[in-house]
């Protein structure tokens, strides 16, 4: 790549030798920022999983106890969700549904909102297979000891499918916390959005995210490990 015509290349890119001048000061300069921006995805993505994971459960528990007639508006909800991207989700709820309805969001909530809606159908799946996994035996045991349906949805099925789920509930986490960077799209100022105004303004993209993808990693890697671990000490217990 070759200089500029009238001066030296901006500052990250390539000279003529295309040796690359890394300069991570500005970044440094900007960790404030960027670390303001850090804990905005982290609130936003700890609101969500815990959102997503309450919604869920009761969709997936309806979905398995509920009446007949319950089931076929929640298996449509479920399936629709899984079958639009998040992004489409995320800019409709942003843009489209304040049209139709009159009603402005902030787009912190709007993420939040739209991220939930999304993710609780994932969360409804892996609750109903869990709960399906337990054999059909525990349920006939529970009614022989005279437990009512509760008790043993309760303290006999959930107890169980709740182990079997870990694993897919640790996946879950770490797409919500990935999924939060999509929120840059609605200008949430979260890691992301904050990480391309600081590259914009010092002409440094490859040192920003860089650094930004380190940070996701040491988030990200450090959860998926623990979880793994934990399931591995806990395994046992959902064993029927």
């Amino acid at each position: 790549m070759s200089t500029p015509p009238g001066g030296a290349c901006p500052p990250g890119t390539y000279d003529q030798g295309f040796a690359m001048d890394l300069d991570f000061q500005p970044l440094l300069e900007s960790w404030r920022f960027l670390a303001g921006g850090l804990g905005i995805t982290l609130l936003l993505s700890g609101v969500t999983a815990l959102a997503s994971l309450v919604l869920g459960t009761a969709l997936g528990l309806a979905r398995v106890y509920g009446p007949g007639w319950l089931r076929i508006p929640i298996v449509f909800y479920i399936d629709t969700q899984r079958a639009i991207p998040v992004l489409v989700v995320l800019v409709w709820f942003y843009f489209a549904l304040p049209i139709l309805t009159g009603l402005s969001f902030d787009p912190f909530w709007a993420a939040l909102v739209a991220l939930t809606l999304h993710i609780s159908a994932y969360v409804a799946e892996i609750v109903r297979a869990g709960i399906e996994s337990v054999r059909p035996g525990q349920w006939r045991a529970g009614l022989a000891l005279g437990m009512s349906a509760a008790q043993i949805v309760r303290r006999v099925v959930l107890p169980q499918a709740m182990v079997r789920m870990l694993p897919a509930f640790g996946s879950v986490l770490t797409l919500t916390i990935k999924d939060t960077a999509i929120a840059t799209v609605i200008a949430v100022p979260e890691l992301m959005k904050r990480a391309e105004t600081i590259a914009g303004q010092t002409y440094h993209p490859i040192e920003v995210f860089s650094v930004v993808m380190v940070i996701y990693f040491l988030i990200l890697f450090p959860g998926s490990r623990l979880i793994d671990a934990l399931y591995q000490r806990i395994a046992h217990l959902g064993r029927s």
